[in-house]
């Protein structure tokens, strides 16, 4: 594959295809493991994943990268090949996780900003030799209108710690996946869905102001935004088609045409939700970008119950797996239908 920052964007958001996101910190599999009852063990981990990334239908036609965490790019399957070996052979791009997570943001009661950028050009070249070609780095603003969130000064810097991350990413040959997420699942999270868009669009003309001021280059991007969505506890929910409608409405407004694709992330949605509203977005007409995938939970929590944790039950998860992904490699076509998830 070309190493050209341009041509791996375009790679990750290949037609039909998106991102999955295994970058899940040891911390963060233990809750999921903890669902099955299955140990958080380096091996059952290594199993877990090995399972997915050898789901080779999967893989090979609705996969395009795979973003992974710091254990997971060293980690070498039962049989000794390196994981991003294969996902390599299924012609997916290896990607890695680079953020330190979201810290208090001092001076700001309720408020983070994701932290990660000392010695982050050292770990990128590292990242680099062991097969990584994208990176993520997740910034989070949660909303809660009885507290005033967000801040300027929260959204102001995460903005700016994307823009750097970005910079560091492109110097080092590696696309950034530019993920500024506005929580819909927060502590809070009562707000509706027009306070959603208002601080989306507030969020991503900061992003993209940060970006040009650090001269990164947008051809060699991928955008991970939010859906204008309500609050989880919100007294009303939106139907999909307006989370569709306000969701193109608020990317057109603030997203230039000069970023290959966006990658949705799938936030406290449902996988059948997901799915649709990825689904709507795409049968609506042509787009200036790529609209795409890259969930986590969204993708793995029917492969995660069918698997529980027995080698014997991989058959069904690897099917479980493929279903889901078939369905969003659908949805980013605008060719989803919802009989096609009982089928």
């Amino acid at each position: 594959m070309s190493e050209r920052l341009e041509d791996i964007a375009e790679a990750m958001v290949a037609t039909g295809q998106g991102i999955l996101a295994a970058d899940e910190s040891t911390g963060t599999i233990k809750k999921r493991f903890d669902q099955i009852d299955t140990e958080n063990t380096e091996d059952n981990r290594r199993d877990y994943r090995e399972m997915l990334f050898r789901s080779t239908e999967a893989m090979n036609d609705y996969i395009s990268g795979v973003i992974l965490f710091d254990e997971t790019i060293r980690q070498k399957a039962a049989d000794g090949t390196p994981l991003v070996e294969l996902i390599r052979k299924a012609g997916a791009v290896p990607g890695i996780k680079v953020d330190k997570g979201a810290k208090p943001l001092a001076g700001f009661p309720g408020e983070s900003v994701t932290e990660g950028l000392d010695g982050l050009r050292e770990r990128l070249a590292e990242y680099y030799e062991l097969g990584a070609r994208f990176a993520k780095w997740r910034a989070v603003i949660d909303i809660s209108e009885d507290d005033g969130l967000p801040s300027s000064t929260c959204i102001q810097s995460n903005a700016h710690a994307l823009a750097r991350y970005a910079a560091l990413c492109q110097e080092a040959g590696i696309v950034p996946i530019v993920e500024p997420e506005i929580l819909m699942d927060g502590p809070t999270a009562a707000h509706d869905i027009e306070t959603c868009y208002e601080v989306t669009e507030w969020t991503l003309n900061t992003v993209f102001s940060e970006l040009f001021q650090m001269d990164v280059m947008l051809e060699g991007i991928v955008l991970k935004p939010n859906m204008i969505v309500p609050g989880k506890n919100a007294p009303i929910q939106a139907a999909p088609e307006e989370v569709a409608e306000l969701t193109l409405r608020c990317l057109k407004a603030t997203v230039p045409a000069a970023v290959p694709g966006i990658a949705f992330l799938s936030g406290g949605q449902s996988d059948e939700q997901a799915t649709e509203h990825l689904h709507l977005m795409n049968a609506a007409g042509a787009l200036p970008w790529k609209l795409t995938f890259s969930y986590g939970r969204a993708l793995q929590q029917a492969a995660l119950k069918a698997w529980g944790g027995k080698q014997e039950n991989v058959a069904a998860a690897q099917a479980a797996f493929l279903h889901r992904a078939k369905m969003n490699g659908l949805a980013a076509k605008g060719e989803w239908q919802k009989a096609l998830e009982s089928a």
